[in-house]
């Protein structure tokens, strides 16, 4: 493994009452650029004091900073979005070094990362509440939404930059105190944010960034603090399971985002050229490293071998390498151990009987895995049932839309979907799918504006939209005297 030097705008450190710092012991741990095997930085890593003097500073700050005015928050938030608009560049050049993303992965995720500093700039300002007079005329209802408090946010490598403003923006917005903890591989643009709102003004304790190593024990003794009174969590479900276990004794409110297996049905009579692209971009956004990434292919028969046929020329096209190389379109998975992961999905496959119609290797030295198209995969199989996590497109045919339906419904998670077909009958198609967002002959649903989440075990709440807000708020009824 070698070394490459990179000029960072902020300390690779922990930042704890408005400051960068080393931990408390010194130690850190490397951050690898996965298309190369680099170390970008060796990134401090907080220990259990680091991580409970988080606790307590953010908890210092909470009352202040829940009586601010919500204009101030708003204005604070705003100011970062702007930062975030004019640095845009650097943002998506920290996320592709580290992550190993495209560059118009990157960038993408960028843009869209920063509109969530913008979005809830105007939610801050728009908390709800209200005033009534009961049904008995006897008194007046007041309701009343106040910060949660100490919010703990865990985001996962992914999605660096949207999962963090998209936990971050409410919360804040709310007027509660927070502590990020990035994942491992990816603390560099967490860090850059933080940064970001460090230098537009947000009062020391109010933003607090911690990587503590090991993970869950100490996450664990923060949750346990009793003045962390909520936990807001992207990750696998297995991990969210822990954590929801961890925050049962002392009752902390709880908002999760978790796995998924997005099913996508092709209907009969589906606009091959439309369901192709846009099928390229649910199954390609990100590499296939996202939650809401088509995972699943039930195509019916009808239209099957034509699909097929498209979707394996455009697959063959996609140029694999590094993202700071604008012209790749598929960069690293994050780690050599995940593009491992890929690989065994796909030959558990054909070791099952499925078909490498193109792709299934790794062309490039690096975390890197080709585009791969399977067909003949059985539903209920190890590379249908799992969330892939990489650019592999596995499709199942079918006959019988009811059939279609039983299968993707045949699963735990229930985070997305998606339906290729005449708008009706895809709409009835969608009434029908235990799932938390479905998109209808369009590969990406994603914004701020909407209410992202899941059913099932693919979490619990929902974050953009109103409801994001409302997350980090707590309601409080006043009765008075009518």
């Amino acid at each position: 493994m070698t070394t490459a030097t990179t000029t960072l705008p902020f300390r690779a450190e922990l930042f704890l009452d408005g400051a960068w710092r080393p931990g408390a012991d010194g130690r850190t741990f490397p951050v690898i650029d996965p298309s190369d095997g680099s170390t970008i930085a060796d990134f401090a890593i907080a220990s259990r004091e680091d991580c409970l003097h988080a606790v307590e500073s953010a908890a210092a700050a909470q009352e202040s900073w829940a009586a601010t005015s919500p204009r101030h928050r708003s204005e604070l938030l705003r100011a970062a979005y702007e930062v975030l608009t004019d640095e845009v560049e650097l943002f998506a050049e920290i996320m592709i070094r580290e992550n190993g993303k495209s560059y118009a992965d990157a960038i993408g995720e960028a843009n869209y990362a920063k509109e969530f500093f913008r979005w809830f700039a105007e939610e801050a300002v728009r908390i709800p509440g209200e005033y009534r007079l009961s049904p008995g005329g006897d008194k007046r209802i007041v309701v009343d939404r106040q910060p949660i408090g100490v919010s703990l946010l865990i985001t996962p490598w992914n999605f660096p930059a949207a999962m963090a403003t998209r936990k971050l923006a409410p919360a804040l917005a709310a007027g509660c105190t927070v502590i990020l903890k990035p994942a491992r591989e990816t603390p560099l643009t967490a860090a850059y944010v933080v940064d970001v709102l460090h230098r537009v003004g947000f009062p020391s304790g109010v933003v607090g960034l911690v990587t503590p190593v090991p993970t869950g024990p100490i996450v664990a003794e923060m949750l346990a603090h009793p003045a962390v009174r909520k936990l807001s969590f992207t990750g696998s479900t297995e991990v969210g399971r822990e954590l929801l276990h961890a925050s049962a004794d002392t009752v902390v409110s709880t908002s999760m985002e978790l796995g998924g297996n997005a099913p996508v049905i092709v209907l009969p009579g589906a606009d091959l050229e439309l369901t192709v692209r846009e099928s390229l971009l649910a199954k390609m956004r990100n590499g296939g490293s996202a939650c809401t990434a088509a995972n699943r292919f039930y195509v019916h028969s009808s239209v099957h071998d034509a699909f097929v046929a498209r979707m394996a020329e455009e697959l063959a096209a996609v140029r694999v390498g590094p993202g700071l190389d604008r012209s790749n379109q598929l960069g690293a998975l994050v780690s050599v151990r995940e593009r491992d992961k890929v690989a065994a999905l796909v030959q558990s496959a054909v070791a099952e009987g499925a078909v490498v119609v193109t792709g299934g290797e790794s062309s490039a030295e690096g975390a890197f895995y080709d585009a791969t198209l399977l067909t003949n995969v059985r539903h209920g199989s190890a590379v249908n049932a799992t969330e892939i996590f990489g650019p592999v497109t596995a499709v199942v045919v079918y006959d019988d839309v009811d059939e279609a339906i039983r299968m993707a419904n045949d699963t735990v998670f229930g985070l997305m979907a998606y339906v290729f077909g005449e708008e009706r009958a895809a709409i009835a198609v969608a009434g029908r799918l235990e799932a938390g967002m479905i998109a209808i002959n369009r590969g990406v649903v994603s914004d701020p504006a909407a209410p992202f989440g899941g059913v099932k075990q693919s979490g619990l709440g929902r974050e953009g939209s109103s409801d994001g807000i409302l997350e980090f708020l707590e309601e409080k009824y006043i009765a008075l005297t009518a």
